[in-house]
């Protein structure tokens, strides 16, 4: 009898890193589906957008990846310094970066399957360690990411009591080279889509129950809170 193929979600298929994992999941024997407001007009900030499009997608999934997130929201870059900071900026940040994935665990973590492991993988970013924090700026990045960071801790402890076999994790990619972080890197190290995605599912194969709630880095290896 031939086996089912596990089923992926990867929500932000359009950007960088998700067009390439949703090829990457289809090359290894996934059956992908993918959401991203360019083809499918997903507004994640807004959560009537959000149900409707969890409405078409229906339950049983293995994975779901949520591949969002911006370093610049409608054009205001990262602050310098907390002198710099709006409430403009603040709350875009945090409307794109924390309350956008928090409406996306809330609606589509009940689409994972409960018969067998299931994952749901949020992109985070280092940049949002409190703990690793030694350069300052980029308050409300920062800031925002911190908040998801919490926010995909505290949805994984839930998650555990009503579906035992669910692991849902914040995940670090390293410095990826996409349209949004191009003119940031200067001379840093970075990866292209293509390997950051081999990292992210080799990680994803290797997670176990105990990983839930984790906030973990390219290497599979715990990143600092």
């Amino acid at each position: 009898m031939t086996k089912k193929p596990k089923t992926a979600l990867i929500i932000g298929a359009s950007g960088g890193i998700g067009s390439a994992l949703a090829a990457l999941c289809v090359a290894r024997g996934y059956k992908v589906l993918t959401l991203s407001r360019r083809t499918d007009g997903l507004d994640i900030t807004d959560e009537d957008s959000v149900s409707h499009h969890a409405k078409t997608i229906k339950g049983g999934l293995d994975l779901i990846v949520v591949a969002t997130g911006a370093l610049e929201v409608d054009g205001l870059r990262p602050e310098k310094s907390i002198q710099n900071i709006s409430t403009d900026h603040l709350l875009k940040q945090f409307r794109t970066n924390a309350l956008g994935p928090a409406l996306l665990l809330k609606h589509f973590a009940p689409k994972l399957t409960k018969a067998r492991r299931a994952i749901f993988v949020v992109l985070s970013s280092r940049v949002g360690s409190i703990g690793e924090n030694y350069l300052g700026g980029w308050v409300s990045y920062r800031a925002a990411k911190a908040a998801l960071n919490q926010i995909v801790r505290t949805t994984a402890i839930e998650l555990g009591h009503k579906n035992p076999k669910a692991i849902c994790i914040a995940y670090h990619p390293g410095t990826v080279l996409t349209d949004m972080t191009r003119k940031y890197l200067k001379d840093k190290t970075s990866v292209l889509p293509k390997d950051a995605v081999m990292d992210l599912l080799d990680v994803v194969e290797s997670l176990s129950p105990r990983d839930t709630g984790h906030f973990l880095n390219w290497t599979g290896k715990q990143a600092v809170w």
